[in-house]
């Protein structure tokens, strides 16, 4: 599998907006009423369920014969779930205005694993049709 050819570029740099937004000093906007209970968990799932199905898209794209697609999907969770431990680290040793937390690797966990979820649909689906 590369992961430099042009089927990744949507993933690594979705990769660079999530450690971006999950660095950044937000100061006072977490205290918005804009924002309910549990927004944070909420955006940390979404986040890597996108992750999850661009890093999919990525190997579909860079791969005329598609293999043994369990074991992407497998790679692909583990690989994302990785990151979001990653930057939890991060945030707990490394930055004294974000904290690192279980439930947000949680959340980016279950995002991982939707995105898995959708793209063994996808591709259940699709393989239905062109038979």
């Amino acid at each position: 599998m590369n992961f430099i050819s042009k089927g990744y570029v949507a993933a690594m740099l979705w990769a660079i907006i999530i450690l971006t937004l999950c660095t950044i000093h937000l100061g006072s906007i977490t205290k918005s009423p804009l924002f309910f209970a549990g927004f944070d968990k909420l955006v940390h799932c979404g986040m890597f369920f996108v992750l999850v199905v661009l890093m999919g898209y990525g190997y579909f794209t860079s791969n005329s014969k598609v293999g043994n697609i369990f074991g992407m999907l497998i790679l692909v969770t583990i690989i994302a779930i990785i990151f979001g431990g990653i930057i939890e680290l991060l945030q707990y040793y490394f930055l004294p205005w974000r904290s690192g937390e279980w439930d947000d690797l949680f959340a980016d966990t279950v995002g991982a694993l939707m995105g898995s979820f959708s793209i063994l649909i996808i591709f259940k689906a699709l393989n239905y049709v062109k038979k």
